[in-house]
């Protein structure tokens, strides 16, 4: 949204697409990428968050994997889930990205801004109908749940209410990404909305947890290693990212805020991929999705990616598929009027601003 959120490796860097946490822009064709041998590369442009910060990740896994069988490079590029949709806005007179990656609602915003083609990948069949588009648009391939995290060394019981967060003791120790920016710091106003009963009181509540906000991240997934330092307490992110990044940080824990007097909330944030209208390479952007939504790569969602498969019919017991469920358990799962959020979600941010004075 778990931007947004992250930055990593792939299976193969080649070319004018520089990975780097910091957008490297790409200058040259699509003719000359084909001129090249289109057949061999296909770009991804991703939300960050499932690629490993050791080359360890399930992105990291699964590009060597298809590479290996099919002879095709994936060149990757990252960054928050409202970045990557406009930066391919603005290379829609030359389309650079093959496949686009990236958290709801940005992918229904990339579907209404025309970037999106339809392709249905094999094993799409298998994925339920909310975390795929009717018209192939797009589908989920890792499905996945906003959270908050704690420092569990410095913060040992992690708060139970949003309530609890407007405390002095978290004053410049409390950091969320921003919303419109960011898919899980814009999953901050959706869930705030939700569980107060609306924008106004929701926007009310921001407004004073403000005093306690460092300010503005455009990243989610650096909030992490701030978190697990002791540099904040608390941190908004989501629980894929989340729990595979508690591997190499042992003070992360992750937690759900519930509104004084109710329960712990969460929504469904997949991880949604639609092949780019005009790609320079659509045939490779269409092996690479199929990859994505087959059963070995889905097998390895939990085990490696520390995420949910989008496949309903994939249920791993791995050990960390174990430990996800028990974390969800209890937490009540809403789910978004995402079409409302797309239609209003420039209002929602700006109505944020406004009241944080971002």
């Amino acid at each position: 949204m778990p931007s947004n959120k992250r930055t990593r490796l792939t299976a193969a860097v080649t070319g004018c697409l520089a990975l780097t946490t910091g957008l490297t822009a790409c200058g040259g064709s699509s003719n000359a990428a084909d001129s090249k041998g289109a057949e061999k590369v296909v770009t991804v442009y991703s939300a960050d968050g499932l690629k490993g910060d050791k080359g360890d990740g399930w992105y990291d896994k699964v590009f060597a994997a298809f590479t290996k069988k099919t002879g095709i490079e994936v060149k990757y590029v990252e960054g928050g889930s409202g970045e990557m949709v406009q930066r391919a806005v603005r290379e829609k007179s030359n389309t650079q990205a093959d496949v686009l990656i990236t958290l709801p609602p940005f992918i229904q915003q990339a579907d209404g801004k025309g970037l999106l083609q339809a392709y249905k990948p094999q094993g799409s069949d298998q994925v339920k109908g909310g975390d795929k588009a009717t018209d192939g648009k797009w589908t989920s391939v890792v499905n996945n749940y906003f959270g908050f995290v704690h420092n569990k060394k410095e913060l040992p019981e992690a708060p139970k209410t949003w309530e609890e967060l407007l405390d002095g003791r978290f004053k410049g120790k409390l950091q969320y990404s921003t919303p419109g920016v960011a898919g899980d710091g814009t999953a901050v106003l959706i869930k705030a909305m939700h569980d107060f009963g609306g924008k106004e009181p929701a926007m009310e509540y921001l407004k004073k947890l403000q005093a306690n906000n460092v300010g503005p991240s455009s990243s989610t997934s650096k909030l992490a290693p701030k978190t697990d330092k002791g540099e904040l307490l608390v941190a908004n992110g989501d629980v894929q990212m989340n729990f595979a990044q508690s591997k190499s940080m042992p003070n992360l824990g992750i937690w759900f805020p519930a509104k004084d007097g109710g329960k712990p909330t969460s929504f469904a944030l997949p991880y949604a991929a639609g092949l780019v209208d005009k790609a320079p390479h659509t045939e490779n952007g269409k092996k690479l999705l199929d990859y994505l939504l087959g059963e070995d790569a889905q097998k390895l969602v939990s085990e490696v990616g520390g995420g949910f498969p989008a496949r309903s019919d994939v249920k791993p017991t791995d050990a960390n598929a174990v430990e996800l469920t028990k974390l969800m358990t209890g937490v009540e799962i809403f789910e978004p009027d995402w079409a409302d959020i797309d239609k209003n979600l420039t209002a929602y941010v700006d109505a944020w601003k406004s009241a944080t004075g971002s």
